[in-house]
């Protein structure tokens, strides 16, 4: 099974935070072959140089080469590359299964927090592109968990 792992790659955390993923996804079958667009020196080198179109294109292919498109959708927004990959997958129909792991998220039930988002700039919550989202929803599901997460992608391959 190809994976193409898109995900925010610019900052540190972000870079180990998918080395992380990455491994723990390798690490559930010897058939998987996962793409992290951060070990594509040859366009994610960023001592070296690469054009838009390079990118774009080295990056399109991958993902229309892919079984499977996996998003990690955490970030202040969702990150812009990981949105166009995430369309790309979209429109060709890849299957996709998405981590949106914000802590934020949690006591949805809390009737303080509910009530505060009558109250202006007081959102207890964080908000994703819904359209974004929904792209995703329509052709997989987003989990908040790793655990969850993984399991997803340990039912894709027996599919």
């Amino acid at each position: 099974m190809k994976i193409y792992f898109a995900g925010p790659m610019f900052a540190k955390a972000d870079l180990l935070y998918n080395e992380y993923m990455v491994k723990k996804i390798r690490e559930l079958d010897d058939s998987i072959e996962v793409y992290l667009p951060q070990e594509n020196g040859a366009i994610n080198d960023k001592t070296a140089y690469a054009d838009s179109k390079m990118i774009a294109l080295a990056d399109t292919e991958k993902v229309l080469e892919s079984d499977l498109l996996i998003a990690i959708l955490d970030g202040i927004t969702i990150d812009a590359g990981v949105a166009s990959e995430i369309g790309v997958a979209y429109a060709k129909n890849i299957p996709m299964i998405a981590l949106y792991t914000d802590t934020r998220q949690q006591g949805f039930d809390n009737q303080k927090k509910l009530a505060a988002l009558g109250d202006t700039a007081e959102n207890q919550f964080h908000y994703l592109n819904l359209y974004t989202v929904g792209l995703v929803k329509l052709n997989g599901t987003v989990v908040s968990s790793e655990h969850e997460f993984l399991d997803l992608i340990k039912e894709q391959l027996n599919k």
